[in-house]
């Protein structure tokens, strides 16, 4: 984790978990799997941490030593390490863009003739912000900053005198309101991506990273202890880690079992992480895109 908070870019998520003994807490109950992603330049890493609270201490705890940007969806549990660190807290447009299509999956069916929702309104204006990112994909940190600055700027300007134009004549409580009125009040952290080109659109990295978690979460169910889902943390951790850094798993745990055992100080154990392991880089490790 100190190598991870070293960085001035990191990317939090959280999903639920059952835990069916934790003290203080019922079984059905929700207790919570954190994930953040981040690292130097070469040294990505997915750290899992499990902890039975959803509150505003815990990213405090996770990224004590953090200082920069953190990307997150509008979850307000965030917002008392941003005040603490005082880091930037740039928003997700996936998040966004679901509210929108949640909104116009509910709206009434219309003829080809009739006039589009206002949810898919917006969603036309999401959708050049993600051809804008598309086109500059293959681009360098640089390039991207200037094509955002040049095409991303103006359709957000665009969307934003949209919405606040919009927002008053849908129904307060709609799906299309409640996802108008948060994607204004998250309006400057959404933005926040075109201020650098190495920054995400959305927070892709970290749900992809947490989507198999919550994919096996189907199969396993729940954890049983707190020790299991402890384990089950550092488990995902080293998985996703090493899928960051473009090994394929089983080939990398596989190293770390062989050579853990000779790993007597903090330079040996320092060989065994991912970006110092001594395994062909794999070009097909399975990833959610």
């Amino acid at each position: 984790r100190e190598t991870q908070n070293g960085s001035d870019y990191l990317q939090a998520d959280e999903t639920r978990i059952q835990v069916l003994k934790e003290d203080g807490k019922k079984a059905q109950s929700d207790k919570w799997m954190w994930v953040t992603r981040g690292g130097p330049p070469g040294k990505p890493s997915v750290l899992f941490e499990y902890d039975p609270s959803r509150g505003g201490q815990v990213p405090v705890r996770l990224l004590d030593d953090f200082q920069g940007i953190l990307q997150a969806d509008g979850y307000s549990g965030y917002g008392q390490v941003c005040r603490e660190n005082k880091l930037t807290r740039i928003g997700c447009w996936d998040h966004a863009r679901r509210k929108f299509v949640d909104a116009s999956r509910a709206a009434p069916a219309k003829g080809k003739k009739g006039p589009p929702s206002k949810a898919d309104v917006a969603l036309s204006h999401i959708r050049k912000l993600y051809a804008v990112e598309k086109a500059a994909n293959e681009l360098s940190d640089a390039e991207r900053y200037r094509v955002r600055q040049e095409k991303s700027l103006p359709l957000l300007n665009a969307f934003k005198a949209w919405l606040e134009k919009n927002a008053s004549k849908v129904l307060k409580g709609s799906l299309t309101r409640k996802a108008m009125d948060y994607t204004l009040s998250q309006w400057d952290t959404l933005v926040g991506y075109c201020e650098r080109g190495d920054l995400q659109i959305s927070n892709v990295l970290a749900e992809n990273a947490i989507r198999p978690f919550a994919v096996g979460r189907m199969a396993w169910l729940f954890a049983d202890t707190t020790q299991g889902a402890n384990a089950s943390a550092t488990c995902y951790s080293l998985i996703e880690t090493a899928k960051a850094n473009n090994l394929e798993p089983s080939a990398y745990i596989h190293h770390v079992l062989k050579h853990i055992a000779e790993a007597d100080t903090l330079e040996k154990l320092e060989t065994l992480l991912p970006w110092n392991a001594e395994l062909p880089a794999s070009k097909k490790v399975a990833q959610y895109d």
